[in-house]
């Protein structure tokens, strides 16, 4: 990527916005394995100076071509190529450190939080450093109990469920181990503590430092096409009034809305007006100075907006943002179901305890909310031997709350928290992370640590029973689940992406049988969706899969304009790999994010120029026409406010007429501006 040339003078300010770490601190706590959420982007916004007029423009680069016919399939020959060096095991405490991997280690951490020009036509500064894990976030796990030497493969969970069910390899066999049971003897996979933070783009914006992957063998070949069935298991399908954000960031997969709308195949009603107002803003939780605290999560019911502040879960009105109910809990919300029962029910993962400052307590403990009543379900924690389990991630599925980590995985009912499976000391596998939402799908770790075997399964939600199962190519070490129906997942495979995206590749399975059909090469230097993929399996930005497509943006080139920077949605077909040749183009000075599917169109936010606000746009998923289901306003302090919020970083929904955008951090602004936890923006009266 190049940096755009810097924009004209006179234009507005910038700075730091909500949600932005500032003085992460990390803590080694002993005796207990910690989760490793990844580490979250800043927000952007406050005002500053106003800049030096630019200087003269560069050459503008070339754009991406967005006609370059795609990479061959999986399956197709490809030419060979030299495979990389394994990484070594890690050194034993106390023995000398080993030279360093091809991947560099994660950089030290700013003093305060980094800035994003709000929109294209700013100037440019220099990008910051990535700032360091702090107060409420979890630190990474320490390899420790049943993975440190090969053990005696056992059932996943409770014997009852899993006693006849079929195992690793074998889906519908009857007389097979059950979920939770290798097929065949491996090397117990040893966990490795690795680096916190996500996968995140490095453009002309902001420069995040992203989390060191071991070098692993590029694929060279193999495999084979098929073509894909359809899925008549509409029974998990919910309906959702939206889709909830993580802390990873805006919404991507699946949506389970109707169709029937006057846009094209979606629900999304186009108003008579689009043009917005600002409805509320909700304050910035209160922290010391020096910290930053977790707040991940937002939903959205039939009355209530929901969002997570400094160890709370509160409900807003949806049109006034008066607050409505508290749920208190003893410590800060580390991760977050994006989906939620036809009830609206939902799960999160915290701290048992709101931690010291420079320490962590690790995220133990999984509660059910129910957002309809305001209230909590249950609260529950999961041992593996003589420690608490330490979550990385959870999902809900039907009514199934499923958590992982590298202790392996569990599930409740969301109704009553009764433990559906929960980790064994004796498996040599374990639950990486779930994807939720329509199906269940695990991502299940075996093999050694240099030679890691990644099973992508769909399983029963409430039995555990592995339903299908497909095993990605050896030394693919990690994955991400970008929708469990159609099912895809997301690897960057040997490395190649780049750009610490997490993506190099989709990869599209048959949720019945297991079967790939189609491998899809989506370049790091041409496509700007991200997933995390180490712990947050469920993590992907950016993106949206539905009808049968798998809709992406384009990185950001230049437009026709003087310093205007662009880019386009386009959109693969799952059955084939190829893209379609329609294209949504941003407009000049726009760039353009996919949120999720409404039936068969896409919701896409359109973050704007310096010098206007951002839209909501409905993409017809026939004729790529775009439909404006909102414009917010271009004024200088309602712009200020929305530039805090970038894409990638932010948690954002859109739902009948209603914005909502958050942040994924509660801190103190470096520059003593007033910050928000979230905003609102509505059409209509």
């Amino acid at each position: 990527m190049t940096t755009p040339p810097p924009p004209p003078p006179q234009q507005p300010p910038q700075g730091p916005g909500p949600g932005t770490p500032e003085d992460q601190p990390q803590d080694q706590p002993g005796g207990s394995q910690d989760a490793t959420p990844a580490q979250q982007p800043p927000g952007f916004g406050a005002p500053q100076t106003s800049p030096a007029p630019p200087a003269a423009p560069q050459t503008p680069p070339a754009p991406p071509s967005l006609t370059k016919a795609p990479q061959p399939g999986y399956g197709y020959p490809q030419a060979p190529q030299a495979p990389q060096a394994s990484p070594e095991q890690p050194p034993a405490p106390g023995s000398p450190a080993p030279p360093p991997p091809q991947a560099q280690p994660p950089q030290a951490p700013p003093a305060g939080p980094p800035q994003a020009p709000p929109g294209y036509g700013y100037p440019q500064q220099a990008p910051p450093a990535q700032p360091p894990q702090g107060y409420g976030y979890p630190t990474p796990p320490q390899p420790q109990g049943p993975y440190a030497a090969p053990q005696q493969a056992g059932p996943y969970g409770q014997p009852s469920p899993y006693a006849a069910q079929p195992g690793y390899g074998y889906p519908g066999q009857p007389g097979q181990p059950g979920y939770g049971y290798p097929g065949q003897p491996t090397v117990p996979l040893q966990p490795q503590a690795v680096p916190g933070g996500g996968g995140r783009k490095v453009n002309a914006q902001l420069l995040i430092i992203v989390a060191a992957v071991v070098a692993i063998a590029l694929i060279v070949g193999g495999g084979i096409w098929y073509s894909k069935s359809s899925s008549d298991d509409n029974e998990a399908k919910k309906d959702d009034k939206a889709t909830a954000g993580t802390s990873s960031g805006t919404t991507g997969g699946q949506d389970d809305k109707g169709t029937g709308g006057t846009t094209g195949g979606g629900s999304e009603k186009a108003p008579g007006d689009p043009a917005s107002k600002l409805l509320f803003q909700v304050p910035m939780p209160v922290v010391a100075k020096g910290d930053s605290v977790a707040v991940d999560g937002s939903w959205l019911t039939d009355k209530a907006y929901v969002k997570s502040g400094v160890a709370e879960v509160s409900g807003y009105d949806k049109n006034t943002g008066a607050k409505l109910w508290t749920v208190k809990l003893p410590g800060p919300v580390c991760e977050a179901s994006r989906h939620m029962t036809k009830d609206y029910r939902t799960a999160v993962l915290f701290q048992p305890k709101m931690p010291a400052k420079n320490s962590s307590a690790g995220c133990s403990e999984v509660a059910a909310l129910d957002l309809a009543a305001g209230k909590q379900l249950w609260r529950k924690t999961v041992s593996s031997g003589d420690y608490p389990v330490t979550f990385d991630n959870v999902t809900v599925s039907g009514n199934t709350v499923a958590a992982g980590s590298t202790d392996g995985g569990a599930a409740f009912d969301i109704a009553s928290g009764k433990v559906l499976w929960s980790p064994k000391a004796s498996d040599s596998c374990y639950d990486a992370g779930y994807g939720g939402g329509p199906k269940l799908v695990a991502l299940r770790k075996c093999g050694s640590y240099d030679n890691p075997e990644l099973h992508v399964q769909t399983i029963d939600p409430v039995s555990g029973k592995v339903l299908s199962e497909y095993k990605m190519t050896a030394g693919i070490e990690y994955a991400s689940i970008v929708s469990t129906d159609p099912l895809v997942v997301a690897a960057d495979v040997g490395d190649s992406a780049g750009d610490g995206s997490g993506i190099s590749d989709f990869f599209s399975v048959d949720n019945k049988t297991g079967k790939l059909i189609t491998r899809i090469s989506a370049p790091g230097d041409q496509y700007a969706a991200d997933c995390e993929g180490i712990t947050r399996i469920e993590a992907c930005t950016g993106l949206a899969v539905g009808a049968g497509r798998l809709y992406v943006p384009t990185e950001e080139h230049d437009g026709t304009g003087d310093y205007s920077r662009t880019n386009e949605v386009v959109a693969f077909d799952l059955a084939t790999g190829k893209q379609t040749g329609q294209r949504a183009d941003a407009g000049d000075g726009y760039t353009i994010v996919p949120l999720r599917m409404d039936g068969t169109d896409v919701i896409a936010y359109k973050r704007p120029p310096y010098d206007k606000g951002g839209q909501i746009v409905s993409i017809d998923g026939t004729t790529f026409k775009q439909t404006t289901l909102m414009q917010n306003p271009g004024t200088d302090s309602v712009r200020d406010l929305e530039s805090n919020y970038l894409p990638q970083y932010s948690e954002i929904i859109y739902s009948d007429g209603r914005l909502y955008m958050a942040g994924v951090y509660a801190d103190v602004s470096s520059t003593g501006d007033k910050e928000y936890l979230a905003i609102g923006f509505g059409t209509g009266s």
